[in-house]
């Protein structure tokens, strides 16, 4: 018996004794959360051009670039892409950068039919698989990012007959006509953009015979012609590698050409399984049910497609709002909070440079810019506005996950800044009380500020000056004022986290004055509603929103009014929709959510902080009740498939706008697990 047999006979009496001692504890298979992934996106499109945004894409590790399977129309085996966000927002840079070409026989004239053999796809928070069968050959192919660079991808030939197979196979590739030229350098291919500093490599990690290019834009390998005995296998791997000038391409290389594929897609597993079993573990009693598990699944690697890994003027790494819409390709600040929280969950390392992304562009009075981008040659950091502040809020929920004093002493004091900015530029009449602005004197900067862009209360807004550089709308916002309380409280707990009491008392203090404004200026106990106000406080901006609430979610109304408050709320009429708590009431003559944004859809952040308002003054049964309306009226939350919109219809529950949304995804996570 050789070494080989014996190893095989260890490792199976290994599994056998594993399984029995699982099954005798009555734990769980290794990889059991993991298999919550299959299929929860659906990755099937064969790019018909290089703009072809009509199906979803897998990504991993942060890369900047994402791979398909593909569709039942494709007569052709590799996988789809790869799609670039390295260049014009987006764009694919092949129908298939890999594409195995393969025939067989005595006189290699037998071919598979890969449309009609194919066997089986299988997407998985890891990894993409697929396998095609005919009666002679089967052809396993899997891919797996090593890197947020580089992306490994495996063929196996097997012969599955009882006689010996002529097999002649080689691999192509043709390029869309996207700015990207190919070249032949050493072993491998080069691919350099007239659009992009990236680089690109493909490397064939385990072939002797010559890769080469045909011209600009295609390659190919030699035909490999080989005999195949019955039941054995041949393996190719071959790696793409995207890289910007600032990372260095020969260690990547060099990593690529040490590594075992097994390993690394075995590495990967464990760490998906892993994340996925902290956040399925940590599910509220009331969603242990499978379809809730779907949902945060489907949220969690909503997130991983929108993971990117610094590069150009982004310091750290982040989330992009979503991958697959052409201008969502940076950071936003108040986007950047609420993925932070949401990755906090199951990552709080990533979590945490998703928060140092946004503070690597604080000004020094404590300003923080409402978006970045990787390349400010085409598109600019926005500085003409910022965005609502729950920085505080964000850092917060990380330091309850992993208790990290050191990020908590580093944050702090650009946190304090930003706090105290809001005081500084954006109280027009220094009355405590804020107001959304801007530093240009734009009216549409300073309605950009709030997020809610186009919401109704702004429709007779006007700008006021107060310095050179920062502007006030004329009215003082609930939302911001009650985000300010809660952010005071935030800092309470920062502070006193390193040991700053002096500084902790004082925002208590703060805190308590600014509650009772909040009650005593934006409450009107006629409607029973939260609004905006004029600068003197004296006249309601009326129209009922979802900033109405607000107060409820920074813990800032008083038990009465939060009664009054949840009543609105739960109204049919209203708010309780078959998406319930969207921006606007229902009943408002200017509710429209197709064509409104901000002026009646539901965006699932507004809604996450109707439930928690709720869940905060003790309407447990009303707040979970809501949570379960909220995730099964959203089209496609909870069936496989479909990815998480930037928005939903409160009446019909179709998804609107942005497909892969980052915060809707975040507020998921929110809405199903636990609070610390």
């Amino acid at each position: 018996m050789d070494n080989k047999c014996i190893l095989v006979i260890i490792l199976f009496l290994g599994l056998l004794n594993c399984s029995k001692s699982n099954h005798q504890n009555n734990k769980p298979h290794p990889l059991e959360y993991l298999a919550t992934s299959n299929h929860i996106l659906n990755y099937r499109i064969s790019p018909k051009h290089a703009q072809d945004r009509s199906g979803l894409m897998f990504s991993d590790q942060g890369a900047w670039f994402a791979y398909s399977l593909h569709d039942s129309t494709s007569n052709s085996c590799g996988f789809s892409g790869p799609f670039l966000m390295t260049q014009d927002n987006g764009t694919w840079l092949t129908p298939s950068l890999s594409q195995l070409h393969l025939s067989y026989g005595p006189d290699n004239n037998a071919i598979v039919d890969w449309k009609n053999n194919l066997v089986s796809q299988n997407s998985y928070a890891s990894h993409l698989e697929q396998t095609y069968e005919d009666k002679t050959l089967r052809v396993e192919q899997q891919l797996v990012f090593l890197s947020g660079h580089t992306v490994l991808q495996q063929t196996i030939i097997t012969n599955l007959s009882d006689s010996p197979v002529n097999v002649n196979s080689g691999f192509t590739g043709d390029l869309y006509n996207t700015g990207i030229h190919l070249t032949l350098e050493n072993d491998h291919i080069k691919l350099q953009s007239t659009k992009s500093k990236a680089m690109g490599y493909i490397m064939f990690v385990n072939e002797l015979n010559a890769v080469f290019a045909k011209d600009s834009v295609s390659y190919q390998t030699n035909n490999q012609t080989y005999m195949l005995s019955p039941r054995a296998s041949k393996k190719t791997v071959v790696s793409h590698t995207f890289i910007f000038p600032e990372y260095n391409w020969e260690k990547e290389k060099r990593r690529i050409t040490s590594i075992n594929f097994d390993s690394v897609l075995n590495a990967r597993k464990s760490e998906k399984n892993a994340q996925l079993s902290q956040l399925i573990k940590n599910r509220k009693a009331l969603f242990k049910d499978s379809v809730y598990t779907k949902a945060l699944t489907k949220a969690y690697i909503t997130l991983q497609n929108n993971w990117r890994i610094p590069a150009g003027e982004l310091k750290h790494a982040g989330l992009f709002p979503s991958y697959h819409y052409e201008w969502f390709n940076g950071f936003w600040s108040w986007d950047s909070w609420k993925h932070a929280v949401g990755l906090s969950y199951y990552d709080t390392q990533l979590a945490k440079d998703q928060i140092r992304a946004m503070f690597d562009y604080q000004k020094e009075d404590g300003f923080i810019v409402d978006c970045i981008y990787r390349d400010t040659l085409i598109e600019k950091h926005n500085y003409r506005d910022t965005k609502p502040p729950l920085a505080a809020w964000a850092v917060t929920q990380i330091f309850k996950r992993d208790t990290d004093t050191s990020f908590i002493r580093s944050m702090y004091p650009k946190l304090k800044k930003y706090h105290t900015w809001w005081y500084k530029k954006r109280d027009h009449d220094q009355d405590s009380l804020c107001e959304y602005g801007s530093t240009d004197g734009t009216l549409i900067a300073a309605k950009w500020e709030s997020g809610m862009d186009n919401a109704i209360r702004f429709d007779n807004s006007s700008i006021l000056k107060n310095t050179e550089d920062a502007y006030s709308l004329d009215q003082e916002s609930i939302d911001l004022n009650a985000y300010l309380y809660a952010e005071k409280l935030f800092l309470v707990t920062l502070a006193e986290a390193i040991g700053n009491k002096v500084e902790a008392d004082q925002f208590k203090a703060d805190a308590q004055t600014l509650k009772l404004k909040i009650q005593q200026q934006f409450y009107d106990p006629e409607d029973g509603w939260f609004y905006d106000t004029n600068l003197k406080g004296t006249q309601f901006i009326k129209g009922e929103g979802s900033e109405g609430w607000t107060a409820l979610w920074a813990h800032a109304a008083t038990q009465e009014q939060a009664k009054a408050v949840k009543n609105k709320m739960m109204d049919p009429t209203k708010f309780y929709t078959k998406v319930p708590f969207q921006t606007m009431s229902a009943d408002h003559p200017k509710f429209n959510p197709l064509k409104g944004y901000w002026r009646g859809p539901n965006w699932l952040d507004q809604a996450y902080f109707g439930v928690k308002g709720l869940l905060n003054y003790g309407f447990k049964a009303e707040a979970d009740s809501a949570t379960i309306q909220i995730l099964k009226g959203a089209s496609g939350i909870m069936e496989p498939g479909p990815s998480i919109r930037e928005n939903y219809h409160p009446i019909t529950g179709e998804g609107l706008n942005a497909e892969n949304f980052s915060w809707s995804a975040a507020h998921i996570i929110m809405l199903l697990t636990n609070e610390q």
